[in-house]
């Protein structure tokens, strides 16, 4: 009895190991490769030119934020000023005057460099079309090479060692119709948000 346990466990990891070597074999049989999407976008005209309008509509948006914001230091000096003079209602207009404007300050920001604000709509409409592009050149060389997994070098997936022969970046490049670029240059990144400066005065209400 112990015999046909013992040939019964024995058999089981036969059976587990042949199932291993087996999902191993299949996937060495696969066909893998990698590129680097950052690279691809730093070869594409389109792609720079994309940036460089982002960065001054941010510029411009940002300079119309300061300028309401000196406008409000402004109106809180003036009132600084004058508050020991003023009646109680118009000190009270005063300051209700203020809080409005920083209010409508607060959702300017927001609306230019929001979540779902102008900024972010803009990037989507100039820079979604050509990751399409890049998303369709990487499918269409997929499936006439053959490959079941294309990695994105520049993504969250680490790759910690990548064979030059396996990155098709240059491929894509060519596909979409441009020109390879060198691989070890360096380009500025893109910062969506910017900083908000404060005026740094105290405010009617405010704590400090």
């Amino acid at each position: 009895m112990c015999n046909v346990l013992k040939f019964i466990a024995m058999k089981k990891i036969v059976i587990i190991a042949l199932l291993l070597l087996g999902s191993s074999a299949t996937m060495f049989a696969q066909k893998f490769a990698y590129v680097d999407t950052k690279y691809i976008l730093d070869n594409i005209p389109e792609y720079q030119m994309a940036q460089d309008q982002l960065n001054e509509l941010a510029k411009k948006w940002q300079k119309e934020i300061d300028a309401k914001a000196q406008e409000i230091d402004k109106m809180y000096k003036a009132y600084q000023t004058d508050a020991v003079l003023l009646p109680a209602d118009l000190k009270k207009k005063r300051e209700d005057e203020i809080v409005q404007k920083e209010k409508e300050l607060k959702e300017l920001q927001k609306k230019r460099f929001g979540t779902d604000g102008d900024l972010y709509k803009k990037r989507a409409e100039l820079i979604k079309p050509i990751q399409d592009k890049i998303y369709n050149a990487i499918e269409e060389l997929a499936n006439d090479r053959g490959y079941a997994i294309i990695f994105d070098k520049a993504g969250s997936g680490t790759i910690l060692y990548g064979n030059p022969r396996f990155d098709k970046s240059d491929e894509i490049l060519q596909k979409l119709g441009y020109s390879p670029g060198v691989k070890s240059q360096k380009k500025s990144g893109y910062n969506s948000s910017p900083q908000r400066r404060s005026t740094g005065a105290q405010r009617p209400g405010e704590k400090r």
